[in-house]
């Protein structure tokens, strides 16, 4: 980053990291409820553990609009929810709850094809053991997903950042902010190139991370 004077590399260094506080935060929320919610949907489904669909349907209509809405769209639609939880709407406190609610409806549904990928037959075999619904679930359904669970993860994680890169150019933060603000308004595109190329090096590195552990998980 020679080519960058030295107030400029500080600068990017503090975007890097509020991206990776956007990414790391908003993830580690979005599977902490996008987990739940797609078992809950997997399990009331037709044919699941627990068919029920007065709470399958609505609950599938509220994550099939959440992850429909463009995400730029999304974000100003909550302004008075994100100011409510996070105390403002700038920053990068305040974007990670957008960032978390979409990448939850959109991690459910992944979630949600991955365990239906699970045998059948193990599920009937539990049963027929006397497993009762929730030991299914917890001993038998979530640990034969897990490499798809896995996956699902590294494909949100990759989007997030993205998310995290339009983020910024509304007031967000992190390297959608730096970019915007002195590559594009400011004509340096030296900043820019930097920001994009960071940013692929970073999306490598998650999706080459979420690859070797499905690998590993795989073969277990």
């Amino acid at each position: 980053m020679s080519w960058l004077s030295p107030t400029l590399q500080v600068l990017l260094v503090e975007a890097l990291w509020e991206t990776v506080v956007m990414v790391g935060a908003s993830a580690a929320i979005a599977v902490a409820f996008g987990l739940p919610l797609a078992l809950l949907l997997h399990v009331t489904a037709p044919g699941g553990l627990s068919p029920n669909a007065l709470l399958n349907r609505p609950l599938g209509l509220v994550v099939n609009a959440t992850r429909s809405t463009p995400f730029i769209i999304l974000m100003v639609a909550i302004v008075p929810f994100t100011r409510l939880v996070a105390g403002t709407s700038i920053g990068t406190g305040a974007a990670i709850v957008p960032l978390a609610l979409a990448a939850t409806a959109f991690l459910a549904r992944l979630f949600e094809n991955a365990l239906r990928e699970v045998d059948r037959g193990v599920i009937e075999a539990a049963r027929a053991m006397g497993a009762t619904r929730l030991q299914i679930v917890v001993k038998v359904l979530v640990p034969e997903a897990l490499p798809g669970l896995v996956a699902a993860t590294t494909v949100a994680l990759v989007s997030l950042v993205g998310f995290s890169a339009m983020a910024g150019a509304v007031g967000g933060g992190g390297l959608g902010d730096l970019g915007i603000r002195f590559g594009y308004q400011r004509f340096m595109p030296e900043v820019m190139a930097t920001v994009v190329v960071i940013l692929i090096l970073f999306v490598q590195g998650l999706q080459s991370l979420g690859d070797w552990l499905v690998r590993r998980l795989s073969h277990r």
